[in-house]
């Protein structure tokens, strides 16, 4: 009974450390030019039969976006020109979850960020030279989220293998009206909707789904899967893409005049092993905007696209504290073909096909304690 209690109690650990807190680091926010926020890509699956426990998790997340892409051809002269677009993030997701029972537990996200964003073309334009690179900024809350979750077999039954879906609701917490100054070669400025890419919001109320899944092959060695939707049934935001300029008859024709509310995605598995108080995990996941959303209409402006990471993840629990570092590693980066470049390609004849940045790597790290 002692050794069959301890190998209980050892697949809830695994359980907990293996899956918990990679899910934790599974937390996206802007991958450069391609806007996917934080406040969707992360998941949670808490240690079950804790009835009334509360769970407080703090992820940080940094990385700085600056190569651009063409799909997914790098396009290597913007460097060489200095012409590339900088995007540096930092951003603070707290998240509070509270277990009902053993199969039932809620979660609330709620995402702080701080962009910055360094361009020529935006100001005095590429061919302004060093004079012509100016920032914009912006800095607060973002969408905040609230998923209930449920465990779909009976933890206390199935152990070694169980699957857990959550369904929620995103907010429109986030500004999604930042304004910032652009500046001109000769001095003058205005002020206007900074990009898309560094709003704290989207505008729009969202849904979201998820599936998280494990099994355990042994007592140290377990192997995870999740999968993230967010739905945003809205089409545009009714913010504009002009900069505080005016809208060009192209962007009218074409519908990128305002700023449009995208779905977003994640896709990941691997495994975790666990030594001692440390687990170490590893996998592959896949983050992005699609070009065309499940519901509501694709027009308005946006850079679709996504990132395949390596997803190595590196975690130390002590007592009812779990501390955790990851360095996610781009892999594939791919600048897809938005709803207007494939509206226009049509239109025209000719290939169009917009870029975007893309960072090579992010630097995340967090703490999550249990009450």
């Amino acid at each position: 009974r002692h050794t069959r209690g301890r190998w209980q109690y050892a697949q809830k650990i695994i359980l907990l450390l293996s899956f918990t807190l990679p899910c934790f680091i599974a937390k996206t926010d802007a991958q450069g030019c391609v806007a996917i926020r934080s406040n969707g890509n992360s998941c949670t699956m808490h240690e079950s039969g804790k009835s009334g426990a509360w769970q407080l998790n703090l992820h940080n997340r940094y990385f700085r976006s600056y190569k651009h892409f063409v799909g997914t051809e790098e396009q290597k002269e913007r460097i060489e020109k200095g012409t590339e677009v900088i995007n540096a993030t930092w951003s603070s997701d707290i998240t509070v979850s509270r277990t009902l029972n053993n199969r039932w537990s809620l979660s609330l996200f709620m995402p702080f960020t701080s962009y910055a964003r360094s361009s020529m073309y935006e100001h005095g334009g590429n061919n302004g030279g060093e004079a012509a690179r100016h920032k914009t900024k912006s800095f607060g809350l973002g969408d905040v989220r609230f998923t209930a979750y449920r465990w779909l077999l009976d933890p206390l039954t199935s152990q070694k293998t169980n699957l857990q879906a959550g369904l929620g609701i995103k907010l429109p917490t986030g500004d999604y009206k930042v304004q910032d100054f652009f500046y001109k070669l000769d001095g003058t400025s205005v002020l206007g909707p900074v990009d898309q890419s560094i709003q704290l919001g989207d505008g729009g109320t969202g849904f979201t789904a998820e599936l998280n899944g494990f099994t355990t092959l042994s007592k140290k060695l377990t192997v995870y899967a999740n999968a993230f939707y967010l739905l945003n049934p809205s089409e545009q935001n009714g913010v504009s893409t002009a900069r505080g300029g005016t809208v060009s008859a192209t962007a009218i024709q074409y519908g990128t005049s305002t700023m449009s509310v995208p779905d977003q995605y994640m896709f990941r598995g691997g495994v975790s092993y666990m030594v001692n108080h440390f687990t170490f995990s590893g996998g592959i996941r896949q983050e992005g905007v699609p070009a065309k959303d499940l519901a509501g209409g694709s027009k308005g402006f946006r850079r679709p696209g996504y990132v395949v990471s390596a997803d190595p993840v590196i975690a130390f629990q002590f007592k009812k504290v779990n501390l955790y570092a990851a360095v996610p590693v781009a892999l594939k980066r791919n600048r897809t073909k938005s709803y207007s470049d494939i509206l226009r390609s049509e239109a025209t004849g000719t290939d169009v096909h917009g870029d975007a940045a893309f960072a090579d790597y992010s630097i995340n790290f967090g703490v999550t304690v249990k009450f």
